[in-house]
C-alpha cells in the first residue's frame, strides 16, 4: 500500500462542523447552536423554477462556466440596486457553488505558493483552510475587543509577499459589522500597495440595531460593499451567497464579482473543480432573486426577536462570560472566563447539557471562546436552547 500523504494537507485544520456534528449524533436530543443556518427554507418562487428546469432536457447538460444567462442578469440587477455595484467591461460575475468556492477561486487565481493573504482574527475557518490548501500563508491580524478592524495593524502586516486582504462583514464568527469608513480604509490600503481586497458578504442581509430593532436594511439601505467604491474594479473581489438569506444552504449557490483580468484564471479553476454550478440550483436561484429582499425581510423580524432573547439570557451570566457587540449575521462569539480550552468546554456542554456550540479555536482564537449561532432557532425554541447553554456555563465555569 502507498505510504505517501500530502504534507500540505496535514497542516490544514480538520473542519470543525463535522466534528461537532459527530458529537451531536453521539448525544441524541442535543440542541445545536453550532452550524450557521436559518430555520426557514427557500421561497416558493425558487421551488417553482424546478419544473422549468425539468421541462427542458437540454438543461441536464453542462452549461456555461460563468452561469446561466437568466441568473447572471438577475444578479446584475441585484448588484446594481442593492449593492451599488455596476457590472461592466472591467468587472464580471461568475456563479459558484457557494461563496466558499468563490473564495478558493480567488486565492488560486491571485496567489502562488508562499504568497501571503491577510486574515482578520477571528477568521472564518474555511478561509484559513483554503489558503493553506493553496500552499499560501495566512497572516493573522487581531481585531480589537469588540472584534472590529485595526487598520494600523493590518497595514503593519503587509509585506512584499502579501497578495490580498480579506474582510468578512457582517462577520462569521463574531457577528461584528465593519463600518463603511473602515472598509474604505482597507480598500485604500489595497489600492496603495497593489493588493486585492477580498470581501465576503454572505450575511449582507442580517444586520440589527441595538435591542430588537432591525437596522439600516429595514429602511431599504443595504450594508456597505467595497465593490461600490469608485475605481476599485481592478482589485476588489466580492463574494456573495444565497445560502443564508434564502434558506438555501444545501443548494450550493453563490457568486463572485471579480476583475475581468482574473476571469480566464477563474474559468480554468472552476472548469477543473466543478465545470459549472449545479444548473438545477441556478434555476432555483433565479426564483429566489425574483422573490427578492422582501422574502428575507419577512423572516428578519423573527430572527431579531430570537437574537434579543439570546442576549437577555446571556446577560444573566455576564460575570462568567463577555458578549462583545454583535450587530450582524446570527452569531455571538463569547469570551468565557475559564482555564478550560474551547474544545473541552464544547464537549462538556454537548455531553452533559445537550447543547452544541462551536469552539473558538477553529477561528484562531486563543483562550476560551465559543461561537453561538441562533439563526436556526425559533421564538418558541430559543428559551430551551439558550437555557441549556446558560445552565451549562454556570455549572461548569461558575
Amino acid at each position: 500500500m502507498p505510504q505517501f500523504e500530502s504534507s500540505r494537507m496535514q497542516v490544514v485544520q480538520s473542519p470543525i462542523i463535522p466534528i461537532v456534528a459527530d458529537l451531536i449524533r453521539q448525544n441524541p436530543g442535543t440542541i445545536s447552536l453550532g452550524q450557521g443556518v436559518v430555520s426557514y427554507g427557500p421561497p416558493p418562487e425558487a421551488i417553482e423554477q424546478i419544473s422549468r428546469f425539468l421541462a427542458n432536457p437540454n438543461y441536464h447538460k453542462y452549461q456555461a462556466i460563468e452561469g446561466i444567462p437568466e441568473l447572471l442578469q438577475a444578479i446584475e440587477i441585484k448588484l446594481k440596486t442593492e449593492n451599488g455595484i455596476a457590472i461592466n467591461a472591467d468587472r464580471q460575475v461568475i456563479v459558484t457553488a457557494g461563496s466558499n468556492m468563490g473564495f478558493i477561486n480567488a486565492v488560486m487565481a491571485i496567489a502562488d505558493p508562499g504568497d501571503e493573504i491577510i486574515l482578520q482574527v477571528p477568521y472564518y475557518f474555511n478561509h484559513e483552510m483554503a489558503i493553506q490548501m493553496a500552499n499560501c500563508v495566512p497572516v493573522f491580524v487581531a481585531t480589537d475587543d469588540q472584534y472590529q478592524l485595526q487598520i494600523d495593524a493590518i497595514q503593519a502586516a503587509i509585506t512584499a509577499k502579501t497578495r490580498a486582504i480579506v474582510t468578512v462583514s457582517p462577520n462569521n464568527p463574531s457577528g461584528a459589522v465593519y463600518p463603511e469608513a473602515d472598509l474604505r480604509q482597507v480598500n485604500q490600503l489595497c489600492r496603495q500597495h497593489g493588493l486585492y481586497h477580498i470581501h465576503d458578504a454572505a450575511y449582507e442581509y442580517f444586520t440589527y440595531g441595538d435591542g430588537d430593532h432591525l437596522s439600516a436594511l429595514a429602511t431599504g439601505q443595504p450594508h456597505f460593499s467595497p465593490g461600490s467604491i469608485d475605481h476599485s474594479d481592478a482589485y476588489t473581489i466580492c463574494l456573495f451567497s444565497l445560502s443564508k438569506a434564502y434558506g438555501f444552504a444545501s443548494w450550493r449557490i453563490g457568486y463572485m464579482v471579480l476583475p475581468t483580468h482574473l476571469v480566464p484564471a477563474v474559468r480554468k479553476i472552476q472548469d477543473t473543480i466543478l465545470i459549472c454550478a449545479p444548473v438545477i440550483s441556478q434555476y432555483a436561484a433565479v426564483g429566489a432573486l425574483q422573490a427578492g429582499i422582501d422574502y428575507c425581510h419577512s423572516h428578519l423580524v423573527s430572527i431579531a426577536q430570537v437574537r434579543q432573547s439570546c442576549l437577555e439570557q446571556l446577560a444573566t451570566i455576564q460575570e462568567i462570560c463577555t458578549v462583545p457587540l454583535a450587530l450582524g449575521a446570527f452569531y455571538f462569539l463569547l469570551k468565557v472566563h475559564t482555564a478550560l480550552d474551547s474544545m473541552q468546554l464544547t464537549e462538556k456542554l454537548i455531553r452533559d447539557y445537550q447543547v452544541a456550540v462551536i469552539p473558538g479555536m477553529a477561528f484562531g482564537m486563543e483562550g476560551c471562546y465559543l461561537r453561538v449561532g441562533y439563526g436556526a432557532l425559533q421564538p418558541e425554541t430559543v428559551q430551551q436552547g439558550m437555557g441549556r447553554l446558560v445552565k451549562g456555563l454556570r455549572s461548569i465555569v461558575g
